[in-house]
């Protein structure tokens, strides 16, 4: 797709552009990262110093699969570096990625966007040659057009320093793989200038034929918030199926393979269990809502609050899947609650499912410990009150009840035998659909799930 500008001048453009990373967060510090591993000389800023420090001495403050051994080589080979300094940051660069977190306000469901706004600010004061400003945060729409205005004016340069749109789509767990190789690229651009130099940015990625969407602004704005609304949709679909096959003894683990068959609906996040959590699911569709109402169209995105809401049931009916097991008391009750995090393959506890279920079981006086591979210390911070231990096996030694909470490798190939001679009673709630429940129940565990009957009478399956 292409678009049409009015810039009656061709600017020329830097053919290897040197990039800033503003902000080296998650999101960031893996851009930083993945643009350096791409080529191109990089410098990550943040007004962090002990994040700066961190990512400059090769540390990577968070867990993501195989970001830690790129930070170190890309660090070795000399061609990215960190700042807190944006005077150094506004000369360096060409090309500045603005990767700055939006999260939710604290007394609305709107994005707060006071970051996203300081660091255009930052750089548009201090940049004084023709440059490239491309926000990467998931911002309500609209916001695009603003900034371009707010940094037209502050900017010593005035119109030279134009803005971009870019939206990311990382997938935690998968987030190197998802930035060196999209399954699309997104260009939200006013002039035909910002086009081609961020063509020149992501031309090993191009060269791959990696789809491109050459957008408007506020196309390119709404392209990620549109995206996680449709699969928090889709998850929170099959969850609701999942309550009303609680409600009449059906299967919802078949009814979504049967469904998954159907190539207008497919398989892919049609699994039901606890739902979704994370840093952008469920604050995203809350602010897409919220800037809706506020353009006069929220009517249209209404179906958002109820899918919200089925996200939420989830973790209320685990609790209860959990009492059931335990005799329809809790208190004094022993429960493994393994996982912290929000999905597998992260240490991200924000808005986690998982956490939430332990917290909630804990208040009704469950005695809960808590075992997560990677996320166990994060989770502390923010529930300093649950108990954690290093193991599987420590976490469900003398357990009346195991919860699986986060679907980590680790749980799914675990023995039902040998965890068996470990726990104090056989009972388990499978909490993501991520266990073989033939097998625990031929190891003496009952066993329950959302959305599946409690005794089955004959299991059955689809698959060819």
């Amino acid at each position: 797709m292409s678009t049409r500008y009015t810039d009656p001048v061709a600017h020329p453009i830097a053919e290897h552009p040197r990039i800033t990373v503003v902000g080296v967060g998650y999101l960031g510090a893996t851009h930083a990262v993945c643009m350096a591993a791409l080529g191109f000389d990089v410098l990550g800023v943040d007004v962090d110093e002990d994040k700066v420090a961190e990512l400059a001495a090769g540390r990577v403050p968070f867990f993501e699969p195989g970001l830690q051994e790129k930070l170190s080589e890309m660090l070795a080979e000399g061609r990215l570096s960190f700042t807190t300094d944006f005077d150094r940051a506004a000369d360096f660069g060409d090309v500045h990625f603005v990767c700055v977190g939006t999260p939710q306000s604290d007394d609305s469901d709107a994005a707060d966007l006071t970051f996203v706004e300081s660091a255009f600010e930052a750089l548009a004061t201090r940049i004084r040659s023709k440059a490239l400003l491309v926000g990467k945060s998931t911002v309500p729409i609209g916001t695009a057009d603003r900034l371009t205005r707010m940094v037209a004016a502050r900017s010593p340069i005035g119109a030279d320093l134009e803005l971009a749109w870019n939206p990311e789509f990382l997938r935690e767990g998968f987030a190197v793989e998802d930035t060196l190789h999209p399954d699309r690229l997104v260009f939200g651009v006013a002039s035909e200038w910002a086009e081609r130099q961020l063509r020149a940015v992501y031309a090993p990625i191009l060269e791959e034929d990696t789809p491109l969407v050459v957008a408007d602004l506020p196309t390119a704005e709404l392209v990620k918030v549109a995206a996680n609304s449709f699969l928090a949709t889709k998850i929170s679909y099959i969850n609701a199926m999942a309550e009303v096959c609680e409600a009449t003894g059906a299967d919802v683990d078949l009814l979504a393979e049967a469904l998954s068959f159907d190539d207008r609906i497919g398989g892919r996040f049609l699994k039901p269990g606890l739902g979704f959590g994370g840093g952008c699911l469920p604050k995203d569709i809350r602010a897409f809502a919220h800037r809706a109402d506020e353009l006069g169209v929220g009517d249209a995105v209404a179906f958002l609050h109820e899918v919200d809401e089925i996200n939420t049931r989830r973790r209320l009916r685990l609790v209860d899947l959990v009492r059931e097991l335990a005799g329809g008391d809790l208190e004094g009750t022993r429960v493994a609650a393994l996982g912290a995090a929000f999905k597998p393959n992260s240490d991200d506890v924000r808005d986690a499912p998982a956490l939430d279920v332990a917290r909630m079981l804990s208040l009704e006086g469950a005695e809960v410990v808590v075992y997560d591979p990677e996320a166990n210390e994060n989770a502390h911070r923010t529930y300093p009150d649950l108990d954690y231990v290093d193991s599987l096996e420590e976490a469900v030694t003398d357990a009346e009840v195991v919860a699986l909470l986060t679907e980590w490798d680790e749980f799914g190939e675990a023995d039902p035998f040998a965890l068996g001679e470990l726990v104090n009673t056989r009972r388990i709630v499978d909490g993501r659909h991520a266990l073989d429940a033939d097998k625990y129940r031929d190891a003496g565990w009952e066993y329950r799930a959302l959305g599946q009957p409690a005794e089955p009478e004959v299991r059955v399956s689809l698959a060819r």
